[in-house]
């Protein structure tokens, strides 16, 4: 078995792959002093003990004397993971380690993975509310629509410190970054494109809210039963909520009715979409294919049609991957001294990723690459920015059960956590296009 990566002459293989996660991917740093009898007394009994009881006496030293302060938890329970699925918690975790060590090697930050062998939201909520002194931001992994709705809008409304779902926020980002720098090297402007999402799972829902808040001229959206709209029966509240937020009225039917004509394709769903439909867009298209391992459709294929193609391959131009955005959001956030990672914060970090693609925008470039050393510190010193500006800390803020980008609200540094609602609702099952 091969995998190609870049270039179609480079290909992965099995036994690669295999070995490098050969006892797993990450391990503790030893002490930055050579190990002796007199750093044991300082870094163990008895010179921790000053520093414990320190902290006791004030707790914000923690932030100084702990990595706690600079520590992500990766988090996922393992229902959505990759194009796999619900794979469970073990099998989910090579995948939260390689998500740490990314943490570190493009933004700094310490990270560390929790696989939970539950799907229930209040016993997520409950253990890391137990667990929040260890860590000072959590970022979701993996976790299946509609449930990680529930479980964001809890764990933000629980937990004084950063939250993100990174499968919904961090591709929401990255799409509107690529969308508004296609829109530049077009020369069309956001509010005048029509844009059509196949998807109403996790990332094609943020990536909707996302682009109807920074003002798409028309966001529809699709999944498995065609256009949500707020007439049609038996939708979800988080559907419902999105049909508010998308979509004029008149759009109905399926992808053949509502593609033809249209600006902009995001494809985050596992449908098939013929070339032809591609064929009946606007010219000048934008075609975002990002369903993985598998695009909606072949990039060369649509590249026949449109302007610019897009997919969340690393072996194909244009990867719109959400590690453009995380972690530099989490590292601006906590620079920031955040506890609530906002809309401001988040369009701020699209605004830093066009930024550095603009320097040499084309068809084929219309993101920074994903391993480019720049992405990172720029966009969390866009976010750390966008965090502190006057106006984020006497914006009102934000409902705990509020939509992911429905308001800009910010719960100021060091403020008491809103109670956990109890009960929650039950999940629904998921509806995947």
């Amino acid at each position: 078995m091969s995998v190609t990566h870049r270039t179609r002459s480079e290909l992965l293989t099995e036994a690669e792959i295999f070995q490098a996660h050969v006892g797993g991917k990450l391990s503790t740093n030893a002490p930055r002093a050579p190990l002796d009898a007199r750093s044991l007394s300082v870094i163990s009994t008895p010179g921790v003990a000053r520093v414990s009881r320190a902290i006791a006496e004030d707790d914000r030293l923690a932030a100084r004397y702990t990595w706690a302060h600079r520590l992500v938890a990766v988090v996922s329970d393992g229902t959505a993971v990759l194009g796999l699925g619900d794979v469970g918690p073990a099998a989910a975790l090579p995948v939260m380690e390689g998500k740490s060590a990314l943490f570190k090697a493009l933004g700094g930050l310490d990270s560390i993975p929790l696989v939970l062998r539950t799907q229930d939201v209040d016993e997520i909520v409950e253990t890391l509310a137990r667990l929040r002194p260890s860590f000072g931001a959590v970022n979701l992994e993996d976790v299946a629509a509609p449930r990680c709705f529930e479980l964001e809008r809890a764990l933000d409304a629980a937990l004084d410190c950063p939250v993100m779902h990174n499968d919904q926020h961090g591709t929401a980002v990255v799409v509107l970054a690529a969308l508004r720098s296609s829109a530049l090297l077009l020369g069309k402007p956001l509010g005048a494109m029509r844009v059509v999402v196949s998807g109403a799972g996790a990332a094609g829902s943020a990536c909707a809210r996302m682009l109807a808040a920074a003002g798409a001229g028309e966001v529809t959206v699709l999944d498995s039963q065609g256009v949500v709209h707020r007439d049609r029966p038996g939708l979800t509240p988080a559907k419902e909520r999105l049909a508010e937020l998308t979509g004029p009225p008149h759009r109905r039917g399926g992808l053949a009715d509502v593609l033809p004509g249209a600006d902009v394709f995001v494809g985050v769903s596992s449908a098939t979409v013929p070339e032809e439909l591609i064929a009946s867009m606007a010219p000048g298209a934008v075609v975002f294919a990002l369903s993985n391992p598998t695009p909606e459709i072949a990039p060369e294929a649509a590249a026949r049609h449109a302007a610019v193609v897009a997919t969340g391959r690393s072996d194909h131009p244009n990867q719109i991957s959400n590690l453009l955005a995380c972690p530099g959001i989490f590292r601006g956030a906590l620079d920031a001294g955040a506890s609530r990672i906002t809309d401001r914060m988040m369009l701020a970090a699209a605004d830093a990723i066009v930024g550095l693609a603009s320097d040499d925008l084309a068809a084929h470039r219309v993101v920074p690459d994903v391993l480019d050393p720049r992405v990172a510190p720029e966009v969390a010193a866009a976010v750390a920015a966008a965090a502190r500006a006057p106006e984020a800390a006497s914006a009102p803020e934000a409902r705990p059960d509020a939509d992911p980008v429905a308001g800009a609200g910010s719960r100021p540094a060091g403020a008491a956590p809103e109670p956990h609602p109890v009960p929650l609702a039950p999940a629904h099952p998921e509806d995947q296009p």
